[in-house]
C-alpha cells in the first residue's frame, strides 16, 4: 500500500491541479462568488491532502510496522474525496444536500492527521 499511497497521492495532485485550472477558466464566469469560493476550497485541500497522501505513502515505506500509517492513508483518500468532491459538485450543481457530506469528509481528514502522528509517535 506504500507505493500505492505514493501513486494515488501524485495522481490526486495532478487532478487537483486540473481542476483548479477548470474553475479558473472554464467556471470562472459560469459560478455565482460564492459558489466559485466554495469550488476553490475543495480544489485547495484536494491539493494539501494529495500532498499529505504521499507524506503518507513515504512514511509508511520508512514505518513498515505501523498499521497506522495504512489506516491514515486510507482516511486521507476518503476524506479528500468526500470533502473536496462533495465542494467540487455543489459549486457545480448547486445542490445543497451535498454540502451535508461535506463534514464527512473533514472528520475523515482530520482523523488520518491524527493517525499519521499517533503512528509516528508509536514506533521506535
Amino acid at each position: 500500500m506504500d507505493k500505492l499511497f505514493l501513486a494515488l497521492g501524485a495522481a490526486n495532485a495532478g487532478t487537483a491541479v486540473a481542476f483548479g485550472a477548470i474553475g479558473a477558466h472554464a467556471l470562472k464566469d459560469r459560478l455565482s462568488p460564492k459558489m466559485m469560493s466554495v469550488y476553490h476550497t475543495g480544489s485547495h485541500y484536494h491539493l494539501y491532502h494529495a500532498l499529505g497522501l504521499m507524506l503518507v505513502g513515504l512514511l509508511a515505506l520508512q514505518l513498515p510496522e505501523s498499521s497506522l500509517m495504512q489506516w491514515s492513508g486510507g482516511f486521507m483518500l476518503a476524506g479528500t474525496v468526500l470533502f473536496s468532491g462533495s465542494l467540487y459538485l455543489l459549486a457545480i450543481t448547486g445542490k445543497g444536500w451535498l454540502g451535508a457530506v461535506t463534514p464527512i469528509g473533514g472528520l475523515s481528514l482530520i482523523s488520518a492527521w491524527i493517525m499519521l502522528a499517533v503512528g509516528v509517535l508509536q514506533v521506535g
